[in-house]
């Protein structure tokens, strides 16, 4: 003869796979939502460091060339508006001209030609930048992330 005990509730297990499932299918779907939203910012950290330094080559020929170093940077990012929710793009490009041995010690635009003890280099700095909006809104995180890359590079001699 078995006794009905208050206890006997616990001991049936049906419905325990529903229950377990319940509670992991929300961490689970967050976990996953996370992993996505972190590879779409690392898509695009990388396609804004490629057109960066893309525009950074161009320049490092060109180096007064601000347009053309702008415009080949735009060029090589295409697809990020595309892949991710990008609400602005932007570039900007400067040069100067800067002692061989000192970096930093140098004329933007070359509009002084610094005194050197060496040879006297160009220089050409790419920025790009992107703002991101992300997917879903996670408490005490920003409506839009400001992206960038900036790359500087020496003329070619």
């Amino acid at each position: 003869m078995r006794l009905n005990s208050p206890f006997s509730l616990f001991r049936s297990q049906r419905g325990d796979g529903l229950l377990e499932m319940a509670i992991a299918a929300p961490v689970l779907l967050l976990l996953a939502l996370g992993i996505l939203e972190f590879g779409r910012v690392w898509y695009l950290e990388g396609e804004l460091a490629g057109a960066a330094q893309a525009g950074a080559i161009y320049g490092s020929q060109n180096p007064t060339d601000t347009t053309g170093m702008k415009t080949v940077a735009m060029d090589n990012a295409q697809d990020v508006s595309s892949a991710v929710d990008v609400t602005a793009f932007n570039t900007s490009a400067t040069w100067g001209c800067e002692c061989a041995t000192v970096q930093g010690a140098g004329s933007a635009n070359c509009a002084t030609t610094p005194s050197c003890p060496a040879n006297v280099v160009d220089y050409v700095v790419v920025t790009v930048a992107a703002t991101y909006k992300p997917i879903l809104r996670w408490p005490g995180s920003p409506v839009s992330i400001v992206l960038y890359q900036t790359v500087r590079m020496r003329g070619a001699q």
